[in-house]
């Protein structure tokens, strides 16, 4: 984080501001920038001339009007990602689609992670954490993301599509390689990166459905077979489709969990008093990871490109604008959360806008938050002292809010 002079040097040239090329300082802290945007320029401009939004009304507004506000990114992605398998994977998956597509896939994914779909997942959650517990237990000094947070979302994943274990090692790299070529300005080697994971994961899932084809699962619970299976609206997802599915439903759901357990357990860390609080009351666990979600959202930015004019902030916007929502921005909005600097793990109501809004909202929230629980839970009844054992490293990427190392010190 840069000194005040430094700050101040920046926010001086605000009109400047680029997601592409921020300043020094930004991915340790976005937030001064953020507030200065919010209060002084909260509908900005790109030298591109798309726009970013950092006011919670503004982020709202766009989100609840689908009919202006597309989610389709063929335009957007096409001189970013060329004609490549990051294209076909981004232009077809779930979170980048409008009707019909979306409306087809959400509703078979949705069938699949409802709450009682979630309640039959939870005591093998409960298994996965206590094993890992007892390889911390063992270890004591360990790096919290890999061996605890980014694991339990990809077991989660791996069970849901019925993925052999022995088939699951690759996962997350995949994972990670895809989804950073979402970066505002990727570079050459993170394209390349991207387009290889594509390739092998698609290669991997041909394998993979044709077997579940000759050998169904319980659509119940295994949401592969569901949608090899589903029909919506008397139409079954074309192979591609279902292909691109499947990975959305890793990156969506590995993503999201390992940086909230991440930024979550670091709070905690930053925040002893909270911490200590939660230890007093466990029933706080619940609003605690909601604000967890509030303060240190997984994902920071997501994106609409408008199919007809809009005014947005008292701004007209012309067709064909796109727009970069702020949502870590927009969750720390004064207007709508009252000392939004102040991390509070019983903060009530708390509105917020980690999971989107809306006909997108992420269909695996509660997935996650149920993830969240458990881990947290155990975690803290198995290790009442927890500690920075070194220095965090923070994952550089801006859309995406996590560590790549939480180096951690447990004791009873």
């Amino acid at each position: 984080m840069p000194g005040k002079r430094g700050i101040a040097r920046y926010y001086a040239a605000m009109t400047d501001f680029e997601l592409a090329s921020p300043p020094p300082g930004f991915v340790d802290d976005p937030y001064p920038w953020y507030a200065r945007l919010r209060e002084e320029d909260p509908v900005h401009r790109f030298a591109d001339g798309g726009v970013f939004l950092t006011r919670y009304a503004d982020a709202v507004e766009v989100y609840r009007d689908s009919a202006r506000a597309s989610s389709d990114k063929k335009v957007e992605f096409r001189p970013k990602f060329g004609d490549s398998p990051l294209y076909e994977h981004h232009t077809t998956s779930l979170v980048f689609n409008d009707p019909p597509l979306h409306t087809r896939v959400r509703r078979l994914i949705m069938g699949a992670l409802d709450q009682r779909a979630i309640a039959r997942m939870e005591p093998d959650v409960v298994r996965l954490v206590d094993a890992l517990l007892e390889r911390i237990a063992e270890l004591r000094e360990f790096d919290f993301i890999a061996e605890f947070a980014a694991k339990i979302p990809v077991e989660v994943i791996g069970n849901l599509l019925a993925v052999p274990h022995a088939d699951r090692g690759p996962l997350r790299g995949w994972s990670l390689a895809i989804l950073g070529a979402l970066e505002p300005a990727p570079t050459p080697e993170m394209l390349e990166r991207g387009n290889r994971a594509v390739r092998e994961f698609l290669a991997y899932l041909e394998a993979l459905v044709a077997e579940r084809r000759r050998h169904p699962g319980d659509p119940a619970t295994d949401v592969l077979t569901r949608l090899v299976q589903g029909e919506a609206d008397g139409e079954r997802l074309a192979e591609r489709e279902l292909y691109h599915q499947c990975i959305f439903l890793l990156n969506a759901g590995h993503e999201t969990t390992t940086n909230l357990l991440g930024n979550g357990l670091w709070l905690l860390l930053e925040h002893p008093q909270e911490l200590a609080r939660l230890a007093a009351e466990p029933s706080l666990l619940a609003t605690a990871i909601e604000e967890m979600l509030r303060y240190e959202g997984p994902i920071q930015l997501n994106n609409r490109r408008l199919v007809a004019p809009m005014e947005v902030g008292g701004t007209r916007l012309e067709a064909g604008t796109s727009i970069t929502i702020g949502i870590g921005a927009a969750n720390r909005d004064p207007r709508q959360f009252p000392e939004p600097e102040r991390f509070d793990v019983g903060r009530r109501p708390n509105r917020h806008l980690a999971f989107g809004h809306g006909d997108h909202a992420c269909s695996g929230m509660n997935v996650a938050r149920m993830e969240a629980r458990v881990a947290f839970s155990r975690l803290l009844a198995r290790f009442p002292r927890i500690a920075l054992a070194g220095e965090p490293e923070r994952d550089p990427r801006i859309r995406f809010r996590g560590f790549r190392r939480l180096p951690v010190r447990v004791g009873r």
